[in-house]
C-alpha cells in the first residue's frame, strides 16, 4: 500500500473518479451497517421480547460516540485519515466477524452483542469524523453542499432499502450469514483506501518533525475553537435542543399510529418509507440544486420546515393519516436542507486540521440529546399526550428555524469565526508539514 499524500490542491484536480470512488464502497459499507443493525434488533426481538434488552442495546450503541467524542476528535486531527478509516473499516469487520462466529458455533448471548455493539459504535465514533474531515479537502468548496445532497439521498435509500432487504435475508440465511455481509461490505470500502492518497490537513511542527502541541493541548484548543465562535456556538446549541426534541418522535410513532389513529403495522411502515422517500426527494434536490447561496440561509429553512412536518403530524386529526404521512414526507425533504448545508457550512470554513475536533463535538453533543430526551418524553407523553409532544417540538422546532434567520450569529457563521484565525497562526521558526 502506498501511503504517500497528495495535496487539496492535486485531488481536486480530477476529484470525481477518486472520491465517487470511495463514496461508493462507504455506501455499500452503509448498507451493510444497515443490515446488522435490523438483524441483530431482530434476533433479541425475537429472543428476548424485553423492551429493556432492546433499549440497552440502543444505549450502548452510542455511548461510545457520546462519552469519546471529544477525545476522538483529537486523535482524527493528529493522525493520517486514511489510515483511520481503514483501521476503523477493518476493525468493525474483524469485530462482526467474531459474533458471526460465535452465532455459527451456537454461542452467541447478549452480552456478545452488547460487546460487539460498543465495538462497532466505537469504530464508527472514528471513522464519521474522519470521514467528513477528508471530504473537504476532497472535494471543491462549491460541489460541498452537492456532494451532501448526495450523502443525504444514501441514506435515505437505505433507510427504504436495507429494512425489507434484511427481512428477506434473515428469512433464507441464518444470522451469521447476514452479519457475513457486512464483513465484505467493510472490506469493500477499504479496498479503494489501499490505492487512492487521501488529502491531509497541515499540521504545526517544530524543527525536528515533531507536533508543536500536546494531544490534550489539541483537545483544548478544540474546545476553545468552537467556545470562540458565535455563530458555530449558537447552531450547536440548536441543534442540541431540536435534538432533544425531535428524537422521541420516532419511538413514539407506534404509538401515535395504533393508539390515535387506530391502525397497525402497514401504516407505521408507510411512515418510514415516506420520510424515507422524502430524503431521497431533498436529496436529490439539494444535490442538483445546491441551495441558497448563503448556505446557512437553506439550514434554517430546513430546520423551519422539520419542525412544520412534525407539527402537522401532531395535529393531524384521527381520521386524516394523510396529513400525519404528509408531514413525514416533509420532514424527511426538509431533513436534507437542514443537515446538508451545515455539513458544508462546516467543511468549507472550518480549518481543515481542526475539523475531526469540530464534528466528532458536534456529533457527541447532539448524541448525548438521545438517551436524556427519550427518558424525559417517554412519562411526559403518557401525562399530557403523545400528541402534545409532537405538537410542542414541531411549534418550537419551526420557531428557532424561523428565528434564526434574524439572529446575526447564526446569519454570519461563515463570517464570524474570522478571529480564529489568528489566535491560530503558526508560530515563527515552526516548519508546517502534513499530518501523519
Amino acid at each position: 500500500m502506498d501511503l504517500s499524500t497528495v495535496s487539496a490542491q492535486e485531488f481536486q484536480a480530477n476529484w470525481k473518479p477518486r472520491f465517487f470512488t470511495i463514496f461508493a464502497g462507504q455506501a455499500l459499507s452503509l448498507f451493510g451497517s444497515s443490515l446488522v443493525q435490523f438483524a441483530l434488533v431482530w434476533y433479541l426481538t425475537q429472543q428476548t421480547g424485553s423492551a429493556t434488552i432492546l433499549a440497552t442495546a440502543t444505549l450502548i450503541a452510542m455511548l461510545p460516540q457520546i462519552v469519546l467524542g471529544p477525545f476522538v476528535g483529537a486523535l482524527v486531527d493528529r493522525w493520517n485519515r486514511r489510515i483511520v478509516m481503514m483501521v476503523a473499516d477493518g476493525a468493525i469487520a474483524l469485530a462482526t466477524l467474531v459474533l458471526a462466529g460465535l452465532f455459527w458455533l451456537g454461542l452467541a448471548q447478549v452480552w456478545h452483542i452488547y460487546a460487539i455493539l460498543f465495538l462497532r459504535s466505537l469504530g464508527g465514533a472514528f471513522h464519521w469524523p474522519a470521514m467528513q474531515a477528508s471530504t473537504s479537502l476532497m472535494v471543491p468548496k462549491e460541489q460541498l453542499a452537492r456532494v451532501a445532497g448526495m450523502q443525504q439521498t444514501l441514506q435515505g435509500l437505505v433507510s427504504i432499502v436495507a429494512p425489507p432487504t434484511g427481512a428477506v435475508l434473515i428469512s433464507v440465511l441464518p444470522t451469521q450469514g447476514v452479519l457475513a455481509i457486512d464483513v465484505v461490505t467493510a472490506l469493500l470500502a477499504i479496498l479503494p483506501l489501499f490505492f487512492i492518497a487521501i488529502p491531509q490537513p497541515v499540521r504545526q511542527q517544530t524543527a525536528d518533525g515533531q507536533p508543536q502541541t500536546s494531544y490534550w493541548q489539541d483537545m483544548r484548543e478544540g474546545l476553545a475553537y468552537v467556545a470562540r465562535w458565535p455563530g458555530l456556538l449558537a447552531i450547536l446549541i440548536m441543534a442540541t435542543l431540536i435534538n432533544f426534541l425531535l428524537t422521541p418522535t420516532g419511538s413514539l410513532m407506534p404509538l401515535l399510529v395504533t393508539k390515535y389513529f387506530g391502525l397497525g403495522a402497514l401504516e407505521l411502515g408507510l411512515t418510514d418509507s415516506l420520510w424515507g422517500i422524502g430524503m431521497i426527494v431533498g436529496g436529490v434536490a439539494l444535490s442538483t440544486w445546491g441551495g441558497f447561496k448563503r448556505r446557512i440561509a437553506t439550514s434554517m429553512m430546513g430546520i423551519a420546515g422539520i419542525g412544520l412536518g412534525i407539527l402537522l403530524v401532531g395535529l393531524a386529526p384521527a381520521k386524516w393519516f394523510w396529513l400525519a404521512l404528509a408531514g413525514m414526507s416533509l420532514t424527511g425533504l426538509m431533513q436534507v436542507m437542514a443537515n446538508g448545508p451545515l455539513h458544508a457550512v462546516l467543511q468549507a470554513v472550518v480549518k481543515p486540521e481542526m475539523q475531526g475536533r469540530v464534528m466528532s463535538l458536534i456529533g457527541s453533543a447532539a448524541t448525548a440529546m438521545t438517551p436524556l430526551s427519550l427518558a424525559v418524553a417517554g412519562p411526559v407523553s403518557d401525562l399530557i399526550g403523545i400528541r402534545t409532544w409532537y405538537i410542542f417540538a414541531g411549534a418550537i422546532s419551526l420557531l428557532m428555524g424561523l428565528s434564526g434567520f434574524f439572529i446575526p450569529a447564526v446569519m454570519n457563521v461563515e463570517n464570524n469565526h474570522s478571529g480564529q484565525e489568528s489566535a491560530a497562526s503558526t508560530p515563527p521558526g515552526l516548519a508546517t508539514e502534513p499530518a501523519d
